[in-house]
């Protein structure tokens, strides 16, 4: 018996770098019109190691793209009040077109909050529900960044969405739900499962793109994938060796999708870039 042919991989390392080169010319060519160049606020509560990561990432790919950021750092003791101050003051402030609050945030600051007291116009992450329910309804102002980031890999890949069946593993405001909301305006029929789905495999193995973000380390296995599926890997966990691995088994995945994400260099990249084509697209909306 031959051995399985194993999956095509999604580099979204190097379709985030073609965006964010294509990004760069757009920031450029808009600077040079004279126009302003965009602003990008990040603010960041309380000393998570990861969120600290994630931010000096955002900031980095500013820079690289053209874009000036603002960064805010406070300690875990900052209070509410004092967080929803700072965005009002970022608000009002004509040199920002976005506006980042790095999750989590310490447990005495209410999230929904802090997203609602964001200006709309400059909600780049695309959280605020006057932009969910833009998204709904099939006119999005910002669409969230690790969706948006996976539609351009569908996109990039030619995966034929109408018509299809698809199948979103985890429920969240920020990927589940919005991921649904694309992939039926996309015209594919769609499934959305959470932790309370009885028999999760018999969802997943009908669709012919799958996409999992649960944050549960290798949740989805090879047996429950239908043979030729695309698979894309939201998740990214960090296992006690330290390595890096996602919400699907890559090893037994791979011999049974035609195509997949790898973690990482998969969707995280993608993310950012998003956010950055964002941050431009709010930029020309103010002006």
């Amino acid at each position: 018996m031959t051995a399985p042919n194993p999956a095509r991989l999604i580099d979204g390392k190097a379709l985030a770098a073609r965006l964010r080169g294509k990004l760069q010319q757009k920031i450029q060519d808009w600077v040079e019109q004279g126009k302003p160049r965009p602003g990008l606020a990040v603010i960041l509560v309380g000393a998570d190691p990861a969120s600290a990561v994630y931010v000096r990432n955002k900031i980095k790919a500013c820079k690289d793209v053209g874009i000036e950021s603002f960064h805010h750092t406070f300690g875990a003791d900052l209070s509410e009040a004092a967080l929803l101050a700072q965005i009002a003051e970022l608000n009002a402030d004509p040199n920002v077109h976005g506006i980042l609050v790095q999750l989590p945030l310490p447990k005495h600051i209410d999230p929904q909050k802090v997203i609602e007291a964001i200006d709309p116009a400059k909600d780049v992450d695309g959280f605020h529900p006057a932009n969910v329910g833009l998204l709904a309804i099939g006119k999005p102002r910002f669409i969230p960044c690790t969706p948006f980031g996976v539609m351009k890999m569908l996109e990039d890949e030619q995966v034929q969405l109408r018509g299809a069946t698809a199948c979103v593993v985890g429920a969240s405001n920020i990927v589940g739900k919005p991921m649904t909301l694309l992939l039926q305006a996309a015209g594919a029929t769609v499934t959305i499962c959470n932790s309370k789905t009885r028999d999760l495999a018999f969802h997943t193995k009908h669709a012919d793109v799958l996409v999992v973000a649960t944050g549960r380390p290798k949740m989805i296995t090879g047996d429950m994938i239908k043979p030729g599926a695309v698979v894309i890997d939201v998740g990214i966990n960090r296992l006690d060796d330290g390595s890096l691995c996602g919400d699907v088994d890559f090893e037994s995945a791979n011999t049974v999708a035609s195509a997949i994400t790898p973690v990482p260099g998969g969707v995280g990249p993608m993310t950012i870039a998003m956010l950055l084509a964002n941050c431009l697209g709010s930029a020309k909306a103010h002006h």
